[in-house]
């Protein structure tokens, strides 16, 4: 086979006929990561009642008078509280992790959590212990929050670039088909009745054990081995394997480039990952790591999950019989599975950009009918609590069409290999922080501000919606460089230092790749390796 004169024809066309191998990695990463964080929100939902008679029930076998009301529902706000406490936790660890270990291993040892989680609730009946429970929940966070971390990070750099958004965007669909899938389970036909609720809170072992015999057959990052390991042949190897048999020669070259440039900026050696606390000091980051703390917090302070809780009141004030509502509460779970599934489609087509403006912009809209529609509900206008209904279903949508997916997308796309670990720390850390803080919130929003409750959304949602629309770039099929330069553009400064750095980098990599290109056009060369070293 003669080595091409035009590498860019040949590798479009090795694309397009990739194997299966990037596609089961991806659901072979996302069944035990991302799907973990939607399934744990979502079972915890059924026996919450069962949880709480099972913690005055211990408490009364201990010491001999039971909770008040009150006091049950303040243990219970604990055991709520010990998930996103836990995941903040795992969004600190999963930085230091994904270097340490890399992407692929990180994902693996993060199952042991999880099991340990498993023993525990199966066991808390035996032991009555309602703290076995919150430990359970705490180290289950701790899971959550360092795979959806980690897994963006390694499909965003395990996917060509054609692909990238839309590879990324799998960890959101993962995520919404995790919170239905929970939905299905905890239904009482299922595993939502009273004597099985151990048996779905410890169902999430499940996908855990379906990753830890399946993850490992598949390749590593290919960016964290050429950058963080400074391996070039099990870059090669993976990439390999991603892409259908071949390593592409422009996705190798732009590899290269960040490598060499990260290399000239440290005297010759690779780039050491940096500290969230660097991100902090190094004043051009700043305008990016605004971004993705804003983005990230939005996507939790949007009040998305706290409809969730909302949608069975009314469900019941719209004459959903009581015992149908679980049925009906099924509903919002596919509606955000359904959008993230679109989203992914439209992803690579519409863009970042608009997918997440547009998506905060309609969830404004929905926040402001929605308010205007319990206003009137309570003042018993006819079919308001329908209107109500509509709202909720595309208030749901709309997240799961943008700020679903998008967001965790976002600090792979914008950060270089070195700062990526430390910018997901922070982003994860925002995230779970207003998960928590949401969740200790939303009952004192409901009682003090009732039928305007959602007016602090509409508020996060409109501010969010402006905020990025001023400061973020579309990053839709550019490299780092093209991102880079277009922040440093919106913010209104020219970055020469790093801009010398980018072209002297790219003058030596085509140099390199000179020698690289005939390697990739050779795939039946028996030493295929030895010639990108040269």
């Amino acid at each position: 086979m003669k080595p091409t004169d035009d590498p860019e024809p040949e590798e479009t066309r090795r694309s397009s006929g990739s194997s299966w191998t990037l596609a089961l990695t991806v659901i072979s990463a996302a069944i035990g990561g991302t799907f973990q964080y939607g399934y744990n929100i979502s079972i915890i939902n059924s026996p919450t009642s069962y949880i709480q008679v099972f913690i005055n029930d211990t408490y009364m076998q201990r010491w001999g008078s039971g909770l008040d009301s009150p006091q049950v529902t303040l243990v219970w706000t604990v055991v709520v509280s010990a998930f996103p406490l836990g995941g903040l936790c795992g969004a600190l660890l999963a930085g230091p992790m994904s270097v340490r270990f890399g992407r692929k291993k990180s994902l693996l040892y993060n199952n042991v959590s999880l099991f340990i989680a498993t023993v525990l609730v199966l066991t808390c009946r035996m032991a009555k212990s309602f703290e076995m429970i919150i430990l359970a929940r705490f180290l289950v966070g701790i899971n959550s929050g360092v795979s959806m971390n980690v897994q963006p990070m390694y499909f965003g750099e395990s996917a060509p670039k054609h692909l990238r958004g839309a590879v990324a965007f799998s960890s959101a669909v993962f995520t919404a088909f995790g919170i239905f899938l929970g939905q299905v389970v905890g239904l009482t036909e299922v595993l939502g009745a009273e004597p099985l609720w151990p048996y779905l809170l410890a169902s999430n072992a499940l996908p855990g054990l379906i990753q830890l015999v399946t993850l490992p057959w598949f390749p590593e990052s290919p960016r964290y081995l050429l950058i963080d390991k400074g391996d070039k042949n099990a870059c090669v190897k993976a990439l390999e394997r991603l892409r259908g048999g071949h390593a592409p020669v422009l996705e190798m070259e732009e590899m290269l480039q960040e490598q060499q440039m990260s290399a000239v900026l440290n005297s010759g050696s690779a780039a050491p990952a940096k500290t969230p606390w660097s991100l902090f000091k190094d004043p051009n980051l700043r305008s990016q790591l605004r971004t993705v703390m804003a983005a990230s917090s939005a996507m939790m302070l949007c009040g998305n999950d706290s409809i969730y809780f909302y949608a069975s009141y009314i469900f019941l004030g719209a004459g959903i019989p009581a015992e149908k509502v679980q049925y009906v509460t099924i509903g919002t779970g596919a509606s955000e599975f359904t959008a993230s599934i679109l989203s992914n489609i439209l992803i690579e087509r519409v863009g970042r950009r608009y997918l997440l403006i547009g998506g905060y912009s309609l969830m404004t809209c929905w926040s402001v009918v929605f308010t205007i529609a319990l206003i009137l509900q309570g003042r018993g206008v006819a079919g308001m609590p329908y209107l109500s209904m509509a709202c909720v279903f595309v208030y749901i949508l709309s997240f799961g069409l943008g700020p679903a997916g998008v967001t965790g997308i976002l600090p792979a796309e914008i950060f270089d290999q070195a700062a990526r670990p430390a910018a997901y720390m922070i982003a994860g850390s925002m995230m779970w922080m207003s998960l928590f803080l949401m969740g200790m919130l939303f009952p004192f929003i409901v009682n003090n501000l009732g039928s305007f409750c959602f007016l602090p959304f509409m508020v996060v949602c409109l501010v969010s919606a402006v905020f990025l629309g001023l400061t973020m770039p579309e990053t839709k099929g550019k490299t780092l460089a093209e991102i880079t330069a277009e922040f440093d553009g919106k913010n209104g400064k020219k970055n020469e230092e790093t801009e010398d750095v980018q072209d002297n980098g790219s003058l030596m990599n085509h140099i390199q790749l000179g020698k690289a290109c005939s390697f990739t056009s050779l795939p039946n060369d028996p030493e295929p390796e030895a010639k990108i070293e040269e």
